[in-house]
Parts: C-alpha cells; sequence; structure tokens
C-alpha cells in the first residue's frame, strides 16, 4: 500500500474533474434524443478516429499487454497486424451499409433481414457481453491502482464509476468522444513516460533490451507453420482479422460512431485513423514488457517480492516461509508477467509522476467504460423499450428513458466489478458464455449482408447449429475417458472463426439446397 503524495492526488482529482467539466459543457446540446446517440452527425472524422482508439485501447491492453510480452514474446502482437485487413472491409463495406440503413442501433437491419429472433438475440449478446466487458474493466483497473494509490478497490472504483456516470449521462456520445480524445492522448503519452523510465533505469539502454530480447526470443511472433491447435502467428492473425471484423462490423461501440460523422467518407476515415494510431500504440505497450523483461534480468534481485507474493497467492494462507521460498524459485515469468508493472510503478515512478501515470490508466478504463454504457443505454432504448414497450415515445420521454438507462447499465457494470472481488468465479463463467453466444453474431451479420436469398428459416437453423459447434469448442476439453476423442482439437481462440464460418457456410448451404429443390419442382 502506498500513500500517495498530495501532488499526485492534486494531478488526479484535475483529471477527474476536467472530465466531468467535459460534460456538463455538453449537457447544454443534448436537447433530444438524436443528440444523445448520434451528436446531429456533426462529429469530425479525426475525433472519432481518435475516440475509436481509446476504446480499442482499454486499461487490459494498458496493463495486460506489457505482462504477455514479459511472459512470452510478442506472439500476440499478432492480433493487431490483422487490423488493416478488417478495416479495408469496414471502411468499404460495413460503413457504407450502415450510414445507408440510416438506423442508430447495429441490430435493427437483422430484424429487416430475418426477422424479431435476429435483433433480440443480436441484442441480447451485446448486452450481456458488456455487463462482463465492463466489470471486468472496472475490476481490472483497481486491481492495479491499488497497489499504486493504497486506496481500496471499492473506493477507486464507486469515484471513478460516479465520474464516468455524471459525464456520459449530461453529454450524451459527444462528451464520450471528445473525453476519449482527451483519454487517448493522455493513455499515450503515459505508456511513452513508463517507457522512458523504464529504459532509464538499464545499463545499457535501448541496446541492452535489445541484446536480452534477442538472446531470450522475445521478439518473436510465433511459428509460421499453419498449425491451429497451437498459438502460431498464423493462428493469431487469424483470430483477431474475425475478432476486429466482428468489432467493426457487430459491435454497438463502433457502428454508433459511423453515424456521428458528418459524411460517410469522415466515418470511414475514422477507422483508419483508428487502425494506424492502435497498431504502432499496441508495439508500445510490447515494447514496454520486453524492457521491463530486460530490467529485471540484469536485476533480478528487484523482482523477487512479486515472486514471493504469486508464490504466497498460490499456497494460500498455511504454506510456511520455505514452501514460499520454494515454489517462488520455480516460478517462470509467464506466472507473474501481469503483475510486474503495477510492481515497477510502485517502486520506480517518482512522486509527482504516478499521478499522470494515474491518470493514464483511469484514462484507458474510462474510454472504454464510457462509450460502453452509451452504446448499452442507446440498444436497449431502441431496441427493447421503443420496440416492445413504448414504441410511441416523444422525444422528451425518450431523452429520460436513455439517461436512466445510462445510468442503469453504469450502476450495473460498477456493481459487476464489485463482485468480481469476491465473487470471480462466478463471473468468469458468465463472461465465458456470453462470449459463447457473440461468437455468433458475426456469422449472422455476415449472412445477411452478403446472401441476399437466404431466408428466415435458413438463418435460424445456421444459428442454431453454430451455436452448437461453439458449445462444443468451448467445452469439449472438459470430456474425459471414453469420450475424450470428442474433445476440440483446435486453439480456444478458433471458436469465434469456427463458430463465424459454421453459421455462416451452414446458412448459405441451406440456402442453396432450397434453391435446388425449387427449380426441380418447378
Amino acid at each position: 500500500m502506498n500513500d500517495l503524495p498530495l501532488i499526485d492526488i492534486a494531478v488526479i482529482v484535475v483529471y477527474l474533474a476536467a472530465m466531468i467539466f467535459i460534460g456538463f459543457y455538453f449537457s447544454r446540446r443534448n436537447k433530444n434524443p438524436e443528440q444523445f446517440t448520434i451528436a446531429s452527425g456533426k462529429i469530425p472524422g479525426w475525433a472519432i478516429g481518435l475516440s475509436i482508439y481509446a476504446t480499442f485501447l482499454s486499461s487490459n491492453t494498458f496493463l495486460g499487454v506489457p505482462g504477455k510480452a514479459f511472459g512470452s514474446n510478442w506472439n500476440a502482437f499478432v492480433f493487431s497486424l490483422s487490423m488493416p485487413l478488417a478495416a479495408w472491409i469496414a471502411a468499404k463495406y460495413f460503413v457504407p451499409f450502415y450510414r445507408r440503413t440510416g438506423g442508430v442501433s447495429a441490430y435493427t437491419n437483422l430484424e429487416q433481414r430475418f426477422g424479431p429472433w435476429a435483433r433480440t438475440y443480436a441484442v441480447i449478446c451485446f448486452l450481456l457481453t458488456q455487463f462482463a466487458r465492463i466489470g471486468s474493466i472496472f475490476f481490472g483497473m483497481a486491481l492495479s491502482l491499488q497497489a499504486l494509490t493504497g486506496f481500496s478497490m471499492h473506493m477507486i472504483m464507486v469515484v471513478m464509476g460516479i465520474c464516468i456516470i455524471l459525464y456520459t449521462v449530461l453529454g450524451g456520445i459527444e462528451a464520450v468522444i471528445w473525453t476519449e480524445v482527451v483519454q487517448g492522448v493522455i493513455k499515450t503519452l503515459g505508456a511513452i513516460l513508463i517507457l522512458v523510465l523504464i529504459i532509464r533505469e538499464i545499463p545499457g539502454g535501448i541496446s541492452k533490451v535489445a541484446d536480452i530480447a534477442a538472446a531470450d526470443n522475445k521478439f518473436s511472433l510465433g511459428g509460421a507453420s499453419f498449425d491451429f491447435t497451437t498459438s502460431t502467428f498464423w493462428m493469431v492473425l487469424l483470430y483477431g482479422f474475425f475478432i476486429n471484423l466482428n468489432n467493426f462490423g457487430m459491435d454497438q461501440n463502433y457502428v454508433q460512431r459511423y453515424h456521428t460523422a458528418s459524411s460517410p467518407k469522415q466515418a470511414a476515415r475514422s477507422v483508419w485513423l483508428c487502425v494506424w494510431m492502435y497498431v504502432p500504440a499496441s508495439l508500445l505497450f510490447f515494447v514496454i514488457g520486453t524492457a521491463l523483461y530486460a530490467y529485471y534480468q540484469v536485476s533480478p534481485e528487484l523482482i523477487e517480492p512479486v515472486r514471493l507474493q504469486v508464490a504466497a497467492e498460490r499456497l494460500g494462507t498455511g504454506a510456511t516461509p520455505a514452501q514460499i521460498q520454494q515454489l517462488a524459485a520455480s516460478l517462470k515469468p509467464g506466472d507473474f508477467g501481469d503483475k510486474v508493472l503495477p510492481h515497477f510503478m510502485v517502486t520506480k515512478v517518482p512522486a509527482g509522476l504516478v499521478g499522470l501515470i494515474v491518470s493514464a490508466i483511469l484514462s484507458a478504463a474510462m474510454s472504454t467504460i464510457s462509450s460502453g454504457m452509451n452504446a448499452s443505454a442507446t440498444v436497449f432504448t431502441v431496441d427493447i423499450v421503443k420496440k416492445y414497450f413504448r414504441p410511441d415515445l416523444d422525444d422528451k420521454r425518450y431523452l429520460r428513458v436513455l439517461h436512466i438507462a445510462t445510468v442503469v447499465f453504469g450502476i450495473a457494470g460498477l456493481c459487476t466489478g464489485l463482485a468480481m472481488i469476491g465473487s470471480k468465479s462466478i463471473l468468469d463463467i458468465w463472461w465465458e458464455l456470453s462470449g459463447i453466444f457473440a461468437g455468433g453474431m458475426l456469422g449472422l451479420f455476415l449472412l445477411g449482408l452478403i446472401s441476399r436469398q437466404t431466408r428466415n428459416r435458413e438463418a435460424f437453423t445456421a444459428v442454431l447449429i453454430g451455436i452448437a459447434v461453439i458449445l462444443w469448442m468451448t467445452f469439449s476439453d472438459r470430456l474425459s475417458g471414453n469420450y475424450a476423442f470428442l474433445r476440440s482439437p483446435l486453439h480456444k481462440n478458433m471458436i469465434i472463426v469456427v463458430g463465424t464460418l459454421t453459421i455462416f457456410l451452414t446458412g448459405m448451404l441451406l440456402t442453396r439446397i432450397r434453391q435446388a429443390q425449387s427449380r426441380i419442382v418447378d
């Protein structure tokens, strides 16, 4: 636990106050639902691009990627390399499609193509995923900041949650986008600052980092074989392509931004700006993780407290000091990678700069949470309230529902994060299940977009088959004994790839069969 210096507390307070001020500033314009959800389509493309970039660069990236690079290599960076192809498809096909259809919800078109069931299915998947995602970001951010600030996780989550709810409710999507512009800059500068501090601590500087990393194969992007049972280059590339395609094509967080742009051209440019910023930024975090690895290879005694902490956590309260020491000595870098960056910041970042870095971590979390709250409130109001309960809502009541829904989803996400402190295993299962159902969304969307002849029955059957395949791939590793041969041989990251292709190809096949039968009858 740290006693945070007054100057660092002042920096954090100024940052949080500035975010709330932005919300108050834009609250003057939030007089109708269109302004709250799409800012009346008047946001410049560069600001939308920075906003999408800030949403991509969550606190999980800020804290998790350096840990992954520390513990293994740069194999996960291949995920970022898949973004340009997904962005090309999004800019060429997805953005014009959504701008042409005009609906603020990403899921309205599914009902037009396949009926109410498709829209409802996608909405439920999205909202479940958002609950889990927002909660995990609250939890992960608080877990890291607890060590840096000395404040309790409950206090960190509650204070941050109140600030996010305030500026998101007051300012709507316009406040979300402009706060994310600021947050995108802060978190990028924070990452650069961390890297400079690490390099400064290493005798020999960046050249020493390169030598140690090269000797231990830390720059590897994974094996080049077409093996989809392990985390090879091609497996991660394929996985990243489908995940990014899902983000750009089906995630309300991103689709809603397309409608805030003044033109389809500006919206397409925002996608490309996000990609050209995120790829080098993610590389920066891998460099940070590699630099941390080199630093603690040069001074291994400095990482010993982290080893002991992890060993003590694994063994529990009944372990003796000798047992803890023995386990700590056997731990590999991958066993404690996620704890290394917070440890470095606690022990090596000087007073005055901790506040800036904490603000950067807060920025990484707040940008993703605020956009998730606004997107969830929009989907809930448009696809559930207006669709099933109050289709005759006037603008005043429509805006009120949006405000209430934003607060409810913010509080629900905060409660999810708080619950993870004591009941993490339950929420791990929830996250896994929401991922299962979300895995079918992209396949259904592509089927509706590409195959204009596919009808409701073919699509529904394809989704059922796709969900069955996703469930099998997710849980088959638990099969044993006589049923062990039924296990999926593929890597877990291939679930979204196989699930998407199963739904899409099954729908296409059933459509061809129906067309062939029709020709025979004729």
